[in-house]
């Protein structure tokens, strides 16, 4: 692959949910049951949000309550600013695409109504939208976006490179995340809760006996090792006669200083780490794939 293709797929996701909505051009009134007024013309109208349904292909399977009542305050205040997506069912009802946290914090707000856009869409088109807002947003976790996926693969029958071409990521790191889904579950969980990071994933995968990869995930989140620490701890346990010293816990973290790691966690959406030794240290920012970087140079200010 040229380094301009290459530059292309890396930059996929930047341009838009536009590219994967399809706008219905020339339909008549018999192929679909929204006026053109309403679809052709991309202008959003006001729905009853009881009228709106979730979205059944959704991947994200937390949601953390703060942000959401922070956002419901906000609505109240000031409004939904950017509409939200659906699709017209035939029962007169509509089904979510994008945008379920401003859905349910506008409930939560007290709305009667919601801004939306309606598209015409197929299962596949409406999947592939909400996994590309999500990952545009960094809002899916490591699990999440393993299960998403393999969902691609398994109810659409896309192959890696087709995810790949359609999400804008390369094809080694689709394949990197579905093998996430052969962990233990209880290790899939400590990944899924922020206690594992993918590199932390990624690094187990090298054990084939289950109880071994949850002893060793116990231990890594347990002693807070790094994904080199880690790497030292599999080696051991994958060569016993070449051994090395078992990697030591790091130094105990002072609550401040982990809070205010935890709050840059959450908005840059990255694993961070901060070294603090009586006021001087390190912020350290852990990226798994360069899409991370880029989204972490524009968070930044720095693109």
């Amino acid at each position: 692959m040229t380094a301009a293709a290459q530059d292309f797929k890396r930059r996929a996701l930047g341009k838009g949910l536009d590219s994967l909505i399809p706008r219905p051009v020339g339909q008549t009134a018999a192929t679909h049951a929204v006026s053109a007024s309403d679809s052709e013309t991309g202008k959003p109208r006001e729905i009853s949000i009881k009228l709106v349904d979730p979205n059944p292909y959704q991947t994200r399977g937390q949601m953390d309550p703060k942000e959401l009542a922070d956002l419901a305050a906000s609505i109240k205040a000031n409004g939904v600013v950017q509409p939200i997506l659906v699709r017209p069912q035939a029962n007169g009802r509509f089904q979510l695409i994008a945008g379920e946290r401003r859905w349910r914090a506008s409930e939560q707000a007290g709305k009667e109504t919601i801004p939306a856009l309606l598209r015409q869409v197929s299962d596949e088109q409406a999947m592939e939208i909400t996994i590309v807002e999500n990952l545009q947003r960094a809002d899916l976790n490591p699990m999440e976006q393993a299960r998403a996926f393999e969902r691609l693969g398994r109810e659409f029958h896309m192959t890696q490179e087709k995810i790949a071409e359609r999400t804008g990521k390369d094809r080694a790191s689709i394949s990197n995340f579905i093998r996430l889904l052969k962990l233990p579950k209880s290790t899939q969980d400590r990944v899924e809760s922020g206690q594992l990071s993918f590199g932390h994933a990624k690094v187990l995968l090298a054990l084939e006996n289950p109880e071994e990869i949850e002893k060793a995930a116990q231990r890594i989140a347990g002693l807070t090792l790094s994904v080199r620490q880690a790497e030292t701890l599999v080696q051991g346990i994958l060569n016993p006669e070449s051994k090395k010293k078992e990697p030591k816990p790091e130094r105990p973290v002072d609550p401040n200083v982990k809070e205010v790691a935890e709050q840059l966690q959450r908005a840059l959406g990255l694993r961070v780490r901060i070294e603090d030794n009586k006021g001087r240290g390190k912020v350290i920012i852990e990226y798994a794939r360069l899409e991370d970087f880029d989204t972490l140079l524009d968070k930044l200010g720095a693109a």
